[in-house]
C-alpha cells in the first residue's frame, strides 16, 4: 500500500472520528439545555394530572393572557407583514437617499434591549411623559393598556420579515420585474404576479419567526403593561405572576402552552424549509 492511500485512510478516520465528536457534543448540547429544561416544564405541568392542568388554562386570568397573546400577535405580525414586503421591495429594487439609514432603522430593535424599549414608549407615552398630557386630554390610553402592548410588540418584532426578505430580493434582482413592465403590466401587477411569487417561501418564512417572537415577547411588553391580572398580562408576564406566587403548577400549564406554541411554530418552519428545498427555491 502506497504512502498516499495510508495517509487518506488515515485522514478519513480523523475526519470521521472529528465529525463523530462534534455531533456528540452537538447533542448532548442540545438535550441538556433545551431537552431537559422542555421535558420539565411539561413533566410539571401535567404532574398533578389533566384536571389541574385544564383548570390552570380555563382560569379566568389565564384564559385573559392567551387572548391578548393571541390578540398582539394577531395585529403585530400583518402590521410587520406589510412593513416587511414594502420595506425590502424599497431597498432590494431602489437606490435612493437614506438607504443605508433605513436598513439601519430596521436593524435596531436587534440592538436595543427589550426592556428600553419599553421604557422609551412609557417616556413617550406615559402619563408624566411628553405625549402624556395630549392623551390624557382626548382620553387615550396606550400605556397600561391594550394598545402599548401592541404597539411595544410591534417595535421588537418589526426586523424578521423585512431581513428575511432583503436578501432573498436582492439576490433575484431586478431582471423579472423590469421585464414585466417592459411588456406593460402595471406596478401591482408585477407585485402580484412577479414579485409575490418568488418571495412567498422567504415571507412564509420570516412570518411564522415574527408570529414567534410576538407571542413569546416579555421585555418590552413587561414594561407597558402594568401586570394588570386578567387584563394587560400576556402569558409570558402571567406564568411569572403565578411563579412568583408560588403557584407552580398553574404556571407550570401555561408556560407548557407557550412552549407548545414554540413547538409547533418550529414544526411548521421546518415543513416550510421541506418545500422551499423541494420547490428550489432559496429562503
Amino acid at each position: 500500500m502506497s504512502n498516499h492511500s495510508i495517509q487518506r485512510i488515515i485522514s478519513t478516520h480523523e475526519s470521521r472520528s472529528v465529525t463523530l465528536l462534534l455531533i456528540t457534543v452537538a447533542l448532548t448540547y442540545l438535550v441538556l439545555f433545551l431537552g431537559v429544561p422542555l421535558f420539565a416544564v411539561f413533566y410539571e405541568a401535567l404532574r398533578k394530572g389533566w384536571l389541574l392542568y385544564w383548570a390552570a388554562l380555563r382560569e379566568p386570568d389565564a384564559w385573559s393572557a392567551i387572548k391578548l397573546t393571541l390578540l398582539s400577535a394577531a395585529i403585530a405580525v400583518p402590521a410587520n407583514l406589510v412593513f416587511g414586503i414594502a420595506a425590502a421591495w424599497a431597498i432590494a429594487k431602489f437606490e435612493f437617499r437614506g438607504r443605508s439609514l433605513l436598513i439601519t432603522l430596521i436593524d435596531l430593535p436587534f440592538a436595543v434591549s427589550p426592556v428600553v424599549s419599553g421604557l422609551v414608549y412609557v417616556l413617550l407615552f406615559g402619563a408624566q411623559g411628553w405625549f402624556g398630557p395630549w392623551l390624557q386630554a382626548h382620553d387615550i390610553k396606550l400605556i397600561f393598556a391594550v394598545p402599548g402592548i401592541v404597539l411595544a410588540t410591534i417595535f421588537v418584532t418589526f426586523p424578521f420579515i423585512a431581513r428575511e426578505l432583503i436578501p432573498l430580493m436582492q439576490a433575484q434582482g431586478k431582471e423579472e420585474e423590469e421585464a414585466a413592465i417592459s411588456l406593460g403590466a402595471s406596478g401591482w401587477q408585477t407585485f402580484w404576479r412577479v414579485t409575490l411569487p418568488n418571495i412567498k417561501w422567504g415571507l412564509l418564512y420570516g412570518v411564522i419567526l415574527c408570529n414567534a417572537r410576538a407571542m413569546g415577547e416579555f421585555g418590552a411588553v413587561s414594561v407597558v403593561s402594568g401586570h394588570i391580572r386578567g387584563m394587560t398580562n400576556t402569558m409570558p408576564l402571567h406564568v411569572e405572576i403565578l411563579y412568583n406566587e408560588y403557584n407552580f403548577a398553574a404556571a407550570f400549564a401555561v408556560a407548557s402552552l407557550l412552549a407548545l406554541l414554540a413547538l409547533v411554530t418550529l414544526l411548521v418552519k421546518s415543513l416550510v424549509e421541506l418545500q422551499a428545498r423541494r420547490s428550489g427555491e432559496p429562503l
